[in-house]
């Protein structure tokens, strides 16, 4: 790594607080971006757009494997990084040409992430794969998870005293774009948590590793992914229960601005996007509110069913 990649990857990390799995990507897509401009006997400084699309047309390859195109969303995120990355040039004078503003981010299609209904979140939460202290733990982390809708990384990076077990409120700190956040959590999480605490002790991080150390990352997602395994539900990812958190809280009529805030979303777009609505529950509340909805003998509101509306959705997706 050149100081200049370096010094642009200190900026990243404490001027804009990036994470460290955006570090992680964005430092090795330009890395990758150096080796294929030197390939091309030019420099990082001297690259022109051409050299830029033909390192993002060439795709990505592993050892003893043919080449293959990049998602979408990986191209979108190696424009980002390299935007990011001459801009920062050009802002501390160490250039004066950017190539990355040419290039066009593809359209990523927006997906809705899995979510799981209430019986199988419960499940998952309730029934985690191994015995003992692991348990109690994984029980523990799971609960947090689904009750608060915390990120996989906020969640293991929680330290005893950031949990308020009488008020029922977790301390969040410097989650995503480092900021601090108060969220709530329910009584089934209080429960778990208070056991774990009891048996591990009162200080240092929340959730632990079988030598005392914090618990990592992709520890904690091999338990959500072998919790959802033992009860039947496939492979479980994180955001899988963060999602179901917040699908299941619009369903029992909480409103989208204070899910933002449970989930720590920036902007309400993103908290659109990452929500499920309950059709169903969304259809009876326009019954119920709109005047132009109700029937015109008795204008009370009128009942509806999921079928109803899997009829309805279903007549749509034909048309």
């Amino acid at each position: 790594m050149t100081d200049t990649i370096r010094d642009w990857r200190i900026h990243l990390k404490v001027e804009r607080g990036l994470s460290a799995h955006t570090l992680r990507a964005y430092t090795g897509d330009i890395l990758g971006l150096q080796t294929h401009i030197h390939s091309l006997g030019s420099t990082l400084n001297s690259a022109t757009t051409g050299m830029l699309r033909s390192w993002l047309a060439s795709g990505t390859q592993s050892p003893n494997t043919t080449p293959r195109r990049l998602s979408h969303a990986t191209l979108a995120r190696k424009i980002a990084a390299a935007r990011s990355f001459y801009r920062w040039l050009i802002q501390n004078e160490l250039t004066t040409n950017n190539p990355a503003d040419r290039l066009a981010t593809p359209r990523i299609p927006k997906k809705t992430p899995r979510f799981l209904d209430v019986n199988e979140a419960a499940s998952v939460v309730e029934n985690p794969t191994q015995e003992g202290w692991f348990l109690i733990r994984n029980k523990a982390l799971l609960e947090i998870l689904y009750g608060a809708g915390l990120r996989i990384g906020e969640a293991v990076a929680l330290d005893v005293i950031d949990v308020k077990f009488d008020q029922r409120l977790v301390c969040v700190r410097q989650g995503k774009g480092r900021k601090d956040r108060i969220v709530p959590f329910g009584p089934p999480a209080q429960k778990a948590l208070r056991e774990w605490v009891d048996t591990m002790g009162k200080e240092g991080a929340l959730f632990r590793n079988r030598y005392g150390g914090r618990l990592s990352a992709r520890s904690a997602r091999r338990i959500v992914h072998q919790a959802g395994l033992k009860n039947g539900i496939g492979a479980v990812h994180p955001h899988a229960l963060r999602h179901s958190c917040a699908t299941h809280l619009l369903g029992g009529g909480a409103d989208l601005r204070a899910i933002q805030e449970q989930l720590g979303h920036a902007s309400l777009t993103t908290t659109q996007r990452y929500t499920h609505v309950d059709a169903a529950h969304l259809l009876k509340v326009y019954r119920a509110a709109h005047p132009r909805a109700r029937t015109t003998t008795n204008s009370s509101p009128q009942t509806s069913s999921v079928d109803e509306i899997m009829a309805i959705h279903q007549e749509t997706e034909d048309t």
